[in-house]
């Protein structure tokens, strides 16, 4: 390897070692600080750079390509508060658990705390909202050769902590002096010949976690003994394909009802509840669990966590591949930390041939009721025209293998309680780890960056649209498509839930927040096919056109959060009546 100067032969070690560990893409937000860095990521052949104007957008759409493709994107940015702009999504990529390597430019140490200008103190910028971070040392003029070994183990261990022991972001902060261009300095070392043949510097190797026979034959002890047993499969269940398997073979075995979330990946597989949300509002005598086993992090459900805390089961076991805690209510009372999938399977072998204690009504009791949900769901949503509709409409109509982005706040909740039929391999994704509304655009032009070939949909509310209309930008830059439909309610319709809607006119004024605004002009702005379809027909008509079209479109769905809040009840008295006839 040669380079004109310090800079350069330093971020040219690092991004060659960076793709040897397997990172594939870069996504950048130009700057001047970050100009090696910049420079060396688009000399590797094997990673596609991506360059992406706002910050803000450049990460939340590196966390659609991770939470795609399950393996990191390396997020650069200049110095100043350009690093600032990644926060929320360095945030969201921590709780959700997504891999992320953050990259901030920085003035060299001298100047900081000098007035300098476009320098703040990036030292640990993100806290404790990063699985590591590293002060990457200045470039040298002549580093020594141990330094430049350094700096590539840095990159191998980097990516490694990106993933070990939990998946998240890691940030190293790389200090530069001028210049920063590839002009050639004399006296800088020029050379570096540290790298190996044909391979990584030094290989990360991270081991399955396995259940032990211990940990696996005291849990079979507790689910032989359950007389009501459920299992959970929340959001970011993992590894969906193999996770069906498992999660069937530990039914078969157990007999527990499965309950899936609508960001479980589980939701439209054969045999798994998917209307728990409204029978359990509307049936309050409905018995409780004695025992849980969970998969993934808590569900979206309100109805479903209220019922489990009044039930307070016994026994909970929760399945966790990287330790990571994820039930909030602490009923867990045996935490197991091994491959969720291996666990299923070790769980059900254990049971086979061993007599159960179970119920024989509970089972049964569940599917009659999600029965009678799916039933009423689908002659509801089809002669009333609400948010919750056009999930239920929007979901059917999604072709095998392509994938959902969901909006958090009300659109999550609408596909959880009324899109209740799909295509049993859609994968869904959400900004669900910490639940901000920010990014969401960018989130799904990532996610459609990580596989071109496959469908992407996005379906948000109004004030995540306005949030993040710079992402935008990101389907020309990236050349990617997006079906996104916006449901337009004119400001957070979220808050007619919650009790505060009872206090007028701060209500109004300061939480609804009514913007007046329809996107047709913004559309209009980035190049993107819109349409407004009036009625349930007309959008079913403008849904298709817009899966088949070969360009992106927005489709805004005009509704009335008092509407939509008033269907939901009328639902929910639908489904009682049912109940009780």
């Amino acid at each position: 390897m040669k380079a004109p100067n310090r800079n350069l032969l330093w971020a040219r070690v690092f991004a060659e070692e960076l793709a040897l560990a397997g990172v594939r893409e870069a996504v950048i937000a130009p700057g001047s600080r970050s100009t090696p860095l910049v420079f060396a990521l688009d000399e590797q052949p094997e990673i596609t750079v991506y360059s992406l104007l706002d910050e803000r957008s450049a990460a939340y759409f590196a966390l659609g390509l991770a939470s795609a493709n399950g393996r990191p994107a390396a997020l650069v940015c200049t110095s100043g508060t350009a690093g600032a702009n990644f926060y929320p999504a360095v945030v969201e990529a921590n709780s959700a658990g997504v891999p992320m390597v953050v990259l901030t430019a920085d003035r060299s140490p001298e100047l900081r705390e000098s007035g300098a200008n476009q320098t703040i103190d990036q030292i640990r910028l993100f806290g404790a909202h990063v699985n590591w971070f590293v002060e990457v040392a200045l470039p040298e003029a002549a580093p020594p050769d141990i330094a430049l070994r350094g700096l590539r183990t840095l990159a191998q261990r980097a990516v490694s902590a990106a993933h070990f022991p939990q998946h998240g972001p890691v940030h190293l902060n790389f200090p530069f002096r001028k210049p920063l261009e590839p002009t050639e300095l004399p006296g800088d070392r020029q050379t570096d010949a540290s790298r190996r043949v044909n391979a990584p510097f030094v290989r990360m190797l991270q081991g399955r976690r396995m259940p032990a026979e211990e940990q696996v034959a005291q849990a079979a002890a507790v689910l032989a003994q359950a007389q009501r047993g459920l299992i959970i499969c929340g959001q970011r269940t993992p590894d969906a394909p193999a996770m069906a398997a498992a999660v069937r073979a530990l039914q078969a075995a157990c007999g527990f009802p499965v309950l899936a979330d609508a960001l479980s990946g589980l939701r439209y597989r054969d045999g798994v509840i998917r209307g728990y949300d409204t029978f359990l509002r509307t049936d309050s005598a409905f018995p409780g669990p004695d025992v849980v086993i969970q998969l993934g992090a808590q569900a979206i459900s309100q109805s479903l966590e209220e019922y489990l805390n009044r039930a307070a089961p016994e026994h909970w076991i929760t399945i966790s591949s990287d330790g990571r805690w994820l039930e909030p209510n602490f009923w867990t009372s045996m935490h197991l930390t091994a491959d969720p999938a291996a666990s299923c399977h070790a769980l059900a072998g254990a049971l086979e041939g061993r007599a159960l204690s179970g119920d024989p009504s509970w089972g049964p009791r569940f599917a009659e009721a999600d029965a009678v949900v799916r039933r009423t769901a689908a002659a509801f949503t089809m002669t009333r025209w609400f948010d919750g509709a056009v999930l239920a409409a929007a979901v059917p109509m999604l072709s095998p293998g392509s994938a959902l982005v969901i909006g958090s706040s009300l659109p999550v909740r609408h596909l959880d309680q009324f899109a209740l039929d799909g295509p049993a391999d859609l994968k869904v994704y959400g900004n669900r780890g910490a639940s901000g509304i920010d990014g969401t655009i960018s989130t799904a032009a990532g996610v459609a960056a990580a596989d071109h070939t496959r469908p992407v949909t996005l379906i948000l509310g109004d004030v995540a649209f306005y949030h993040d209309m710079n992402g935008l930008l990101a389907l020309q830059r990236a050349g990617v498509r997006l079906v996104i439909v916006v449901v337009n309610n004119n400001g957070g319709g979220i808050f007619e839930r919650l009790p505060v809607a009872r206090f007028e006119p701060i209500f109004t004024e300061l939480f609804l927040t009514p913007h007046g605004l329809q996107f047709e002009n913004a559309a209009a702005l980035y190049g993107t096919a819109y349409e407004r379809p009036v009625g349930r027909a007309a959008f079913e008509e403008a849904f298709a056109r817009a899966q088949r079209s070969a360009g992106s479109t927005i489709i805004e769905v005009s509704t009335d959060s008092k509407e939509d809040l008033a269907a939901r009840s009328a639902f929910l008295r639908a489904v009682s009546q049912t109940d009780k006839g």
